[in-house]
């Protein structure tokens, strides 16, 4: 008898059939034996039609209360998934991220889990009952209802996987796995079977949206296998897991966002101390920043530009206006046209000659790069973003259709 943490994605309970559909494939599991804990998104589009509403009534809501609003989102999910379980004669329990013992930061609508209690959820295990907890969401030591960002629920599950020690976390989603670039843009894009966890925080960090970055963190720290696959087809998906031998693989996959934004802090005073201001203030909104840029002083004056995910431009803007007070800088640029592009794989920093076939293939397609950044395992371009798709679709065929066409005629 395995432990099982399963999390459905709102795509796989969007409606009541398809709430049936995922119904039915938990209880195969439970026929077969497992103990089953199951995380569970809000339906659809729920949560962007409540934080929509929220924002009607007032552009910048107080986020505890955004909080409170959203988590309502996948308390509709748990509790219709454990109506249809039941009426499928399978046992089942619906908790609340609270119920089921998942304490979390004060940071609302990013909180981060600082443990789980698993008592109750082993005592209803035990009880031969199916284990439905409510993803994206916790309390806080107080009792706040908290919210753990976008994609929490990828989080919930490998932080339950985790806590339980649980065998296997299958991560079900409306693709049947991790792809080489996102197939609705590049068609021929291959299922990679198996990923490192390093490759896969990379991914996910970079745009990938198939698994959440948190999720990658606490699966890599604790060792938890996940199994990213289809809800709506049997076949096998992609094992993110300890992987030998990275240093054979290059590029791996070509990742994108649209979802960023970019920064420029014009004429911040060139002085010992003030990039620290600015990144400890953005740090206390809870804002990851990318790309940093500092431009040489010139006049006791310098620029510094950034890139940040678009969903905190809102925060961003506010905290500046107080830092501009501050700091009296001469100025802000906001750049929402822009784009980024990745080639991800273990020796991508290795390798010269990846970075020269990167910026060369954008070169011969006229896409200029604006930013510049790498890692270990990645080199990400700022670009247009209106490039962005051909950029990737051109890059994928350089560095993985175009390889493997070179290894197939070299066997």
């Amino acid at each position: 008898m395995s432990l099982v943490v399963q999390k459905y994605g709102g795509s796989s309970v969007a409606d009541l059939e398809r709430i049936r559909h995922v119904a039915s494939r938990v209880r195969r599991y439970f026929l077969e034996g497992h103990r089953l804990v199951v995380v569970v998104s809000a339906m659809g589009k729920t949560t962007d039609a409540l934080l929509a509403m929220a924002q009607e009534l007032h552009p910048f809501p107080p986020e505890r209360e955004v909080d409170v609003l959203l988590a309502t989102g996948e308390q509709v999910s748990i509790a219709l998934l454990s109506i249809a379980l039941f009426a499928q004669g399978v046992p089942s329990i619906a908790l609340t991220g609270g119920q089921a013992g998942i304490i979390t930061t004060d940071v609302h609508t990013k909180a981060r889990i600082l443990r789980v209690e698993v008592e109750r959820i082993f005592r209803h295990l035990n009880e031969g009952k199916v284990v439905i907890v409510a993803g994206f969401q916790g309390v806080t030591e107080s009792g706040d209802i908290t919210t753990l960002g976008r994609g929490g629920s990828d989080t919930t599950a490998c932080a339950l996987a985790a806590a339980l020690r649980a065998d296997v976390c299958e991560i079900y989603t409306d693709v049947a796995g991790v792809f080489t670039a996102d197939p609705r843009i590049v068609p021929e894009a291959r299922k990679i079977p198996r990923i490192s966890y390093d490759e896969m925080s990379e991914m996910a960090s970079l745009g990938a949206k198939v698994l959440q970055l948190r999720a990658v963190d606490f699966s890599r720290l604790y060792r938890v296998r996940v199994h990213v696959r289809s809800t709506f087809f049997e076949e096998e998906g992609t094992w993110v897991e300890e992987v030998e031998n990275m240093e054979e693989v290059k590029v791996r996959a070509i990742t994108h966002s649209l979802e960023v934004v970019k920064v420029v802090l014009l004429g911040v005073p060139d002085e010992p101390g003030v990039a620290a201001l600015i990144l400890r203030t953005l740090a206390d909104f809870s804002v990851s920043l990318d790309m940093i840029i500092q431009s040489e002083g010139r006049e006791g004056k310098k620029d510094i530009a950034f890139v940040i995910p678009r969903e905190d431009e809102g925060k961003v803007r506010r905290a500046l206006e107080d830092l501009q007070k501050i700091l009296s800088f001469e100025g802000v640029k906001f750049d929402e046209d822009v784009g980024k592009v990745s080639v991800v794989g273990a020796g991508v920093a290795n390798d010269p000659r990846i970075a020269f076939r990167m910026f060369d293939t954008l070169a011969r397609c006229g896409v200029n790069i604006d930013m510049i950044s790498t890692s270990n395992l990645r080199i990400s371009c700022l670009i247009p973003k209106g490039r962005v798709e051909e950029s990737v679709r051109a890059l994928h065929k350089t560095f993985i259709s175009d390889s493997e066409v070179i290894l197939r005629e070299g066997s």
